[in-house]
């Protein structure tokens, strides 16, 4: 992957609404789909970005009508990704949840017999996880090559520095005839139009990259990895909508924040542009 320039003018300027209070750029790569937060905190205080009770993915959270929804949706999806796997990847092996937060996922997934693996780098995500029985390690660099026969990062690529590093690291790690599940926000969907510098997952500057779907296979390509199929991450338009309506107004709005679901998701029944997508790579 060649190293990425971008325009020196920003697509839409966003607020960081959960920690900072400060504003980012983003701005477009060239010759790629694909936008870029600018300017980028130095990778040695990104961590100070994440320390905020609002920052559920970090916390088992039900205090807020926000979490509350969050916890369910997450409840909900929980055994469609499983399925969505095991459709994919019929025969059970080890499986790698990175950025696994709280431990949920790998809990559903070692429940219908998978040897789970988990990597998260917040420590109090990991605390949380090990009271579930999952322990989880704060990075991929000690497993050993092709060991992993699924791998799967939900909402995680979007916060990693260094895309190229990363995406290597992956290649290493999984099994020639490994699956690659990679699920991150579409800010080519209805909702992130409407809600333009509003909506909540450009979240910024946790968010570094935004991706389009063209931009996902294209990088992937280029690491060789062939797409051979993505799903749309139905609720993501619902919650995320919540949160650009109190982005926004100051409230959460539920009525417009669900109508807007309703339609970004009506719209993304033919279009393919849901709000957030899951990919799965094969190598090529």
């Amino acid at each position: 992957m060649q190293p990425l320039k971008f325009s020196e003018d920003p697509v839409l300027v966003c607020k960081d609404h959960t920690v900072s209070g400060e504003h980012f750029e983003l701005r477009k790569a060239e010759g790629l789909d694909l936008l870029v937060t600018y300017p980028r905190p130095e990778n040695d205080k990104l961590s100070a970005y994440y320390k905020s009770e609002n920052y559920i993915s970090h916390t088992d959270s039900k205090r807020s009508f926000l979490d509350k929804v969050y916890q369910q949706v997450k409840n909900l999806m929980l055994q469609k990704k499983i399925g969505w796997i095991e459709r994919t990847h019929p025969k059970k092996g080890k499986i790698l949840d990175i950025g696994a937060g709280t431990g949920d996922f790998l809990v559903a997934a070692r429940k219908t017999g998978w040897a789970t693996f988990g990597v998260e780098p917040n420590s109090r995500a990991r605390k949380l996880a090990a009271k579930k029985g999952v322990d989880l390690l704060e990075d991929i660099s000690s497993f050993p090559d092709s060991y992993f026969d699924v791998i799967t990062m939900w909402h995680v690529l979007e916060h990693v520095p260094d895309l190229n590093s990363h995406l290597n690291e992956l290649d290493r790690i999984l099994k020639p005839d490994g699956l690659l599940v990679i699920a991150v926000p579409n800010f080519k969907s209805f909702d992130a139009q409407k809600y333009k510098e509003h909506w909540a997952a450009y979240d910024v500057p946790r968010h570094l990259f935004h991706f389009s779907p063209e931009a996902m296979r294209k990088i992937f390509q280029e690491k060789g990895f062939l797409l051979t199929s993505q799903k749309g991450l139905f609720f993501d338009a619902f919650y995320v909508s919540l949160l650009s309506e109190k982005y926004k107004t100051g409230s959460s709005s539920p009525f417009k924040a669900i109508t807007t679901g309703i339609v970004s998701n009506f719209k993304a029944a033919s279009s393919g542009d849901y709000s957030s997508l899951a990919y799965f790579f094969r190598r090529s």
